[in-house]
């Protein structure tokens, strides 16, 4: 996932790896958190995503635009996982 987050913050230098990974890990976190669920942030899809705009806008600075920039996301993601629930029952 490191490489994954610098490659989408088009980081090329590792001098800031644990401060990366650090932001990967509260995302994952928070992500998880306002779900609900654990999410699985290796497959291609919009946990990932979500991810990885976290750690955009946490490395820019801008956490606090994230939820409501993503609202919509999020919202569809804790919805999906709701449904996903129901299902299994």
């Amino acid at each position: 996932m490191l490489q994954a987050v610098r490659d989408y913050l088009k980081i090329t230098w590792d001098d800031e790896d644990t401060m990366i990974q650090d932001l990967i890990t509260r995302g994952k976190t928070y992500l998880n958190g306002l779900v609900g669920v654990e999410l699985d942030f290796d497959v291609e899809d919009e946990p990932k995503s979500l991810l990885l705009d976290y750690c955009r806008y946490a490395y820019n600075n801008a956490l606090e635009y994230f939820e409501d920039n993503f609202k919509t996301q999020i919202l569809r993601l804790q919805l999906k996982k709701a449904v996903d629930a129901y299902v299994e029952i």
